[in-house]
């Protein structure tokens, strides 16, 4: 991103982008804006934390009027606080190396571990864990939400000790498909494409892969609002996304970037029109609702198990 569209609109705006890698946003964010002295002026996370901000009353009104690129994003990925810039999907992995070209292509096949015997990796966070739980126990995708939320705990209690690595980054899910320490695991679709370029034996499917978005926002009282719209809107440029999204296996939301994308690529994109038929898209509503935040700490416990 920072190449193709970060880089690009500081040149057009004239203005300095720094960049603050922090992991853990939403907090810092949220502490921020309670100090009344917001350091950052905007920040980029997945949907969940732009709708929680949005309820918690920490974010700033977007000024659509500067913001014109917004005119090509789905109704979908925006709202009053907080616009998509890309959709991404956790999809099903697998090690060509053990288990050949034919893997498991459904959740419910990855939770069949007579079937489908071999070690599994998941990720250690409830999101979408559970999700993939659900659709593993059957759940059809149009029926997921609200989420049954006992069910899934229960479905992930009897994988627990078929589970050889909880993976926390997306740098480790990478090493785990080069490594071949595992033979099956969810992972960001991102994550996986670039492993596979780079070597990797492995593949992976599309078929009920969970999609998420990722949203930027601004903080609430900050100083630069005006070239922070600015700066939003030249992230949503399709030119730019096009160019992000040809260099790295992301899914731009602007509907007008496909048309600056070799066919062949765009049929790897998470937002390709034959992929979005695949995938089951992930509630950050839902996410952010009190049942949502009470699943999240029940995370906890059941890892501690």
């Amino acid at each position: 991103m920072t190449k193709t569209l970060v880089e690009p609109a500081e040149k057009k705006l004239g203005i300095r982008v720094i960049s603050d890698q922090n992991a853990d946003r939403y907090p810092v964010v949220k502490a921020q804006v309670l100090s009344g002295k917001p350091q950052w002026d905007l920040f980029d996370a997945a949907a969940g934390y732009c709708a929680r901000g949005r309820l918690e009353n920490v974010l700033e009104p977007l000024d659509y009027n500067l913001i014109p690129n917004a005119a090509d994003i789905p109704e979908a990925f925006k709202d009053e606080y907080s616009i998509g810039t890309s959709a991404y999907a956790t999809v099903l992995a697998w090690n060509t190396e053990t288990l050949g070209e034919n893997g498991p292509k459904t959740w419910a096949e990855f939770f069949d571990v007579e079937k489908f015997p071999g070690r599994r990796a998941m990720r250690n966070y409830a999101r979408p864990m559970l999700e993939i739980a659900l659709l593993g126990d059957g759940v059809a995708p149009e029926n997921l939400y609200p989420l049954d939320v006992d069910r899934a705990y229960a479905k992930l209690e009897k994988m627990k000790p078929h589970v050889a690595v909880w993976w926390t980054s997306g740098a480790e899910t990478t090493q785990l498909l080069f490594d071949g320490e595992v033979d099956m695991m969810p992972i960001w679709d991102g994550r996986a494409a670039a492993a596979i370029d780079e070597g990797a034996a492995a593949k992976f499917t599309r078929n009920q892969a969970i999609m998420e978005f990722s949203c930027v926002a601004a903080l609430k009282g900050t100083k630069n609002k005006e070239n922070t719209m600015k700066f939003i809107n030249e992230l949503l440029d399709p030119k730019g996304q096009a160019d992000w999204a040809t260099n790295y296996t992301v899914g731009p939301l602007n509907t007008k970037f496909a048309q600056f994308m070799d066919k062949e690529r765009l049929a790897t994109l998470t937002t390709a029109p034959e992929n979005l038929k695949l995938q089951v898209p992930l509630s950050a509503a839902w996410w952010a609702s009190p049942a949502g935040e009470d699943a999240e700490r029940r995370w906890l416990a059941f890892m501690q198990k």
